[in-house]
């Protein structure tokens, strides 16, 4: 089907389409890789089900996981974003000129200054 996502790009906007899944995501990209036991312990959930929202970022090629001794380092893996980004785009333009022709029109009515 033309203009269909590949299954790549679907894991991504599926990984995104979460709130805790972009948490995890922002925590990595503000304060670096970090062990699962330090991001669960953010999160009001059992570690388990963390570990399945770190999966799908796995999955989704969003976060890396690196082994050190017992404990598993997860680390942003940013670049799945860019096809995000990529996908977004048209829709900015297209909000830009909608915010274009609105500022013009607003420019074309009279003042409500009546004082």
């Amino acid at each position: 089907m033309k203009g269909a996502g590949t299954a790549a790009e679907d894991r991504v906007f599926a990984a995104l389409a979460n709130a805790t899944r972009r948490e995890v995501l922002r925590l990595l990209r503000e304060e670096g890789p970090q062990p699962v036991q330090d991001l669960a312990d953010r999160f009001a959930m059992r570690r388990p089900s963390l570990s399945e929202h770190l999966k799908v970022l796995r999955e989704a090629g969003l976060v890396s996981e690196q082994r050190s001794g017992r404990q598993r380092i997860y680390r942003l893996e940013a670049a799945p974003l860019a096809e995000v980004q990529d996908w977004l785009h048209p829709y900015e333009r297209f909000w830009r000129g909608r915010m274009k022709e609105l500022g013009a029109l607003l420019d074309r009515m009279p003042d409500d200054d009546r004082t």
